[in-house]
């Protein structure tokens, strides 16, 4: 699956930077994420997460690695995610350039694939619950960074 998108952000391109690129920060956001441990400092982190997919709730362990920090300009990540009987594999982008009146323009793309028993049991739900989830997330990180 794939997703992208662009939101714009009423902050200068450092301070929306500094949160994108925060773990810590980015979890408290991230609908599901139960826990977060920073492995190396920019450049490995882990996180539980748990997703509801209808009456399925699928608890993940997921191993993320930054594989571009260009800042204030670029971020790429990739993360490999394991849960009983399923796997899922990200790789995101996100570029970070200036807006009108101080603002900061995030594009952002994200190419999921779910394999395993969550794929064959909630295919038909997965892009739904994904731009839900994809929402509530954008829509905290705007209040996070914008308050």
């Amino acid at each position: 699956m794939n997703f992208d998108g662009t939101v714009t952000i009423q902050a200068d391109r450092d301070k929306v930077w500094s949160f994108l690129t925060n773990p810590d920060a980015v979890a408290k956001c991230a609908p599901g994420v139960e826990s977060m441990e920073i492995v190396v400092p920019d450049e490995k982190f882990k996180a539980v997460a748990s997703i509801g997919l209808g009456n399925l709730k699928v608890r993940f362990k997921v191993d993320v690695e930054w594989t571009e920090l260009t800042e204030p300009n670029k971020a790429a990540l990739k993360a490999h995610g394991t849960a009983p009987g399923s796997a899922t594999d990200v790789v995101a982008t996100m570029e970070l350039s200036d807006g009108e009146k101080g603002s900061t323009v995030l594009d952002w793309t994200a190419d999921i694939n779910v394999m395993g028993t969550i794929a064959s049991l909630a295919s038909r739900m997965m892009s739904s619950v994904t731009q839900k989830l994809t929402q509530e997330f954008f829509t905290c990180m705007k209040s996070q960074i914008e308050s």
